[in-house]
C-alpha cells in the first residue's frame, strides 16, 4: 500500500510519500500564499510522481483557498490514479503531532483562523476531539478551560494570555506525521471543514453563517 499525504490549510504547505508505514520522501514550506502554483510541483517531485493507492488530504479548517486546493487535487489525483481518497481534520494533525512527543496526553489545538480569531479545540489521550472546532476571538479563546499540552500556530499567544504554566508546542501540520492521524478521523466525505462561516455572503444571509459546505 502507498499512501499520499496532502496538506495545505495552512501557511504552510505539505505532501508525503509513504510505502506502508515508511515515508519514502516529502517536502514542506512555508508559504503563506502560493499553494496552488506549488502543491503539484511538489507531488510531481516526489518518488514515481507521488503515484499511490491512497490519499489523504487535509479538510481544514483553516485557508479557504488552501482547504479547496488540497481537496481539488487530491479528487482529481484519486480519479486519475484509481486511488482511495480520504480526508481528515486540519487540527486533528497538530495534536497528533503534539503527542507523539506527550503519549497519552490530551491536548489544546489553537491555529490561526480568518479576521484575527483563533481556531481551539481539544484532543483526548486517544487524539479524538472533544468538541467540534470553534472559533474564537482570543479573548474568548483565554476563557476556554483547555489542557496543559496547547499546540498549533497561536498555542503560544493562547498560553500568554492564560498565564497558566503550558507545555506548548507552537507548530504547524506537516504531511509526514499523517498516518498517525486516529483512523476513526478518516473519511471518504471531502466535506471542507471551514470552522466559522465565509467572508463573502450572499444578500440576505447572516454574518456567520455556513453557506458552504461541499466545493
Amino acid at each position: 500500500m502507498t499512501t499520499l499525504a496532502i496538506d495545505c490549510a495552512t501557511p504552510a504547505c505539505s505532501v508525503a510519500l509513504f510505502e506502508g508505514e515508511r515515508c519514502l520522501a516529502n517536502a514542506h514550506e512555508i508559504l503563506g500564499r502560493g499553494h496552488a502554483e506549488r502543491l503539484v510541483p511538489l507531488i510531481a517531485a516526489l518518488p514515481g510522481r507521488g503515484r499511490a493507492n491512497r490519499i489523504l488530504v487535509s479538510l481544514g479548517p483553516g485557508s479557504f483557498t488552501g482547504v479547496r486546493i488540497g481537496l481539488a487535487t487530491a479528487r482529481a489525483l484519486g480519479l486519475a490514479w484509481g486511488a482511495e481518497v480520504l480526508g481528515y481534520p486540519t487540527l486533528a494533525l497538530v495534536a497528533t503531532m503534539a503527542r507523539e512527543e506527550h503519549p497519552g496526553e490530551s491536548v489544546t489545538v489553537c491555529m490561526a483562523g480568518g479576521h484575527g480569531e483563533w481556531f481551539v479545540q481539544d484532543f483526548d489521550e486517544y487524539g479524538l476531539p472533544e468538541q467540534p472546532v470553534a472559533s474564537r476571538t482570543p479573548k474568548a479563546a483565554a476563557s476556554h478551560t483547555g489542557y496543559r499540552l496547547l499546540a498549533g500556530s497561536r498555542a503560544v499567544e493562547l498560553a500568554e494570555l492564560t498565564g497558566q504554566a503550558h507545555e506548548v508546542h507552537d507548530i504547524l501540520p506537516d504531511a509526514r506525521k499523517a498516518l498517525l492521524v486516529p483512523s476513526e478521523l478518516l473519511t471518504r466525505e471531502l466535506t471542507p471543514i471551514y470552522g466559522r462561516g465565509p467572508d463573502a455572503r450572499l444578500p440576505g444571509v447572516k454574518a456567520g453563517a455556513q453557506t458552504e459546505t461541499a466545493p
